[in-house]
C-alpha cells in the first residue's frame, strides 16, 4: 500500500494521460494546460483536437477564437462546432474574414463546420470558408443575400461554357494521375453536404445559387420557411440545351417544416412535381409530407423515401406508393397512423368511399375488413404491411417510434 501512496500522475504514460484528457471539454482542457509544462505539452497534442465543440461555451469571443487557433488548433482538426453571438446581448463580430483565412491555412484537414446562432452577414460569400470542407451545417444563422454565390474562374456565365471549363479541369487532373476523390472543384467549393436548420433568411435566391456547387450531393432543408415551390422547381436537375442544369449531382434531399406557427405554409415540396433527375433519396417531414407525397411519383430515380414527424392514413400511403414501383426502402419515423375506417352499413353517403376501399382490398390480396381492422399484438401495422407488400414487393419497410391514433368514438 505504501508503494501506491507514493504514485502520482507523473508515473502514467503519456498515451494514458491523453486518453484521460480527451474526456474534458475545451474550456477544461485549456485550464489543464496551465498546471505544468508537461501538461501544457500534452494538451497541445493534436489527438485531443480532432473534434472541437464550442457550442456549450457561451462566453466564446473572437479573441478566444484567435487564442485557440494560434496555440491549440492545427492539422489534426476534423470537425469544428461554434456558437455565435446572434442571441447575445454583447453582439459584435464573431467570425471575421481574417480568422477564417487563418483557419483554412492552419487546419488543412477540416472536413465539417457547424455554426449555431452565427451572424454571417459581415462575410462576402462562402468562398471565404476553408476549401477542405465537405460538410457545412448552419443552424439559426443569419445569411447575406449573396452568401452562396461564387465568382467563377471564367468570365462568361453561360452554362455550356462553365461546363466546358469544368470538363477541361477534370481532364487535366486525370492526366496528372490524381484520384477522383481528391479533385478540387474549379470554383473552390467542395462541400458535399449542406444542412440548413431554422435559417429564416434562406430564400429561393440562395437555393438557386447552390446550382454552382458542383460537388453538392446532399441537401437538408429544415424549417426554411421562405423556400417556395417555384424556387425548388427552378433549381431541380433537368435536361437543358447544354446538358444537365440545376443542382445536377444531388442524390439526397430533405424538406421538413415542423417549427414555429404563424408562417405562411409555402408547400415547397410541390416543386418536385416537375421531376428531379438523379435524386435517389427523399426525406419529407412535418407539413411537407402531404404535398411531397403527391409529387413523389415524378421522381424517376427515387430509391428511398423517408417520412417523419407527421400524421398519415393507410389509404394516403397506399395511393402515393402505387406509382413508386422502383422504391427500395420506405422508412417511417415518429409517424402517427390514423386507424382504418369503414363506412357505416346501410347509409348511402359512404358508397363511393366503400367502393374505393373495396378496390384497395382487392388490389392488396383481397383481405377482409375484419382482418385488416384487427391489430396484432406484435405488429401494430399489419394491414399497412400487407398492402405495401403487394404494391412494393422489393421494398423494405422500417418503422421507428411510430404509433396508431386511437379513436375514442
Amino acid at each position: 500500500m505504501d508503494e501506491f501512496k507514493g504514485c502520482n500522475l507523473d508515473y502514467f504514460p503519456e498515451n494514458i494521460l491523453i486518453d484521460v484528457l480527451s474526456y474534458l471539454s475545451v474550456r477544461e482542457l485549456v485550464r489543464a494546460g496551465r498546471v505544468c509544462k508537461r501538461w501544457k505539452r500534452l494538451v497541445k497534442d493534436q489527438r485531443l483536437w480532432r473534434t472541437v465543440d464550442l457550442t456549450a461555451w457561451k462566453g466564446v469571443t473572437s479573441r478566444i477564437l484567435w487564442v485557440l487557433l494560434r496555440q491549440y488548433l492545427g492539422c489534426g482538426l476534423r470537425c469544428l462546432r461554434l456558437r455565435g453571438l446572434l442571441l447575445s446581448a454583447r453582439g459584435g463580430t464573431f467570425l471575421s474574414e481574417s480568422w477564417l483565412k487563418a483557419l483554412s491555412t492552419k487546419c488543412p484537414r477540416l472536413n465539417k463546420l457547424a455554426l449555431l446562432h452565427a451572424d454571417l452577414r459581415s462575410l462576402p460569400n462562402c468562398q471565404i470558408l476553408p476549401r477542405s470542407l465537405r460538410v457545412l451545417e448552419l443552424r439559426a444563422c443569419e445569411l447575406p443575400r449573396s452568401f452562396f454565390s461564387q465568382n467563377l474562374p471564367t468570365s462568361p456565365a453561360r452554362p455550356h461554357e462553365r461546363a466546358e471549363a469544368t470538363s477541361s479541369v477534370v481532364a487535366q487532373q486525370q492526366r496528372g494521375g490524381q484520384k477522383g476523390k481528391g479533385l478540387v472543384s474549379p470554383s473552390g467549393i467542395c462541400v458535399e453536404r449542406l444542412v440548413l436548420n431554422n435559417v429564416p433568411s434562406f430564400t429561393d435566391q440562395h437555393l438557386l445559387n447552390l446550382a454552382s456547387w458542383e460537388k453538392l450531393s446532399r441537401l437538408e432543408l429544415r424549417d426554411t420557411f421562405r423556400v417556395t415551390a417555384n424556387g425548388l422547381r427552378n433549381c431541380a436537375a433537368k435536361e437543358g440545351l447544354s446538358g444537365l442544369e440545376g443542382i445536377s449531382r444531388l442524390k439526397y434531399l430533405e424538406i421538413g417544416i415542423t417549427g414555429r406557427q404563424g408562417y405562411q405554409l409555402q408547400m415547397a415540396s410541390l416543386g418536385l412535381g416537375a421531376g428531379w433527375l438523379g435524386l435517389e433519396e427523399l426525406s419529407l417531414g412535418g407539413k411537407e409530407v402531404g404535398p411531397g407525397l403527391l409529387c413523389a411519383s415524378r421522381l424517376k430515380d427515387l430509391k428511398c423515401l423517408h417520412l417523419w414527424a407527421c400524421t398519415l392514413s393507410e389509404l394516403q400511403i397506399v395511393r402515393s406508393c402505387r406509382m413508386l414501383r422502383g422504391l427500395r426502402q420506405l422508412e417511417f419515423l415518429d409517424v402517427i397512423f390514423q386507424p382504418r375506417q369503414s363506412p357505416p352499413a346501410g347509409e348511402g353517403q359512404g358508397q363511393e368511399g366503400g367502393e374505393e376501399q373495396q378496390n384497395e382490398e382487392e388490389g392488396t390480396g383481397g383481405e377482409s375488413n375484419d382482418e385488416n381492422r384487427t391489430l396484432d399484438g406484435t405488429d401494430p401495422f399489419p394491414s399497412l404491411r400487407r398492402s405495401l407488400a403487394v404494391l412494393l414487393p422489393s421494398c423494405s419497410l422500417v418503422f421507428t417510434n411510430c404509433s396508431v391514433q386511437i379513436n375514442v368514438d
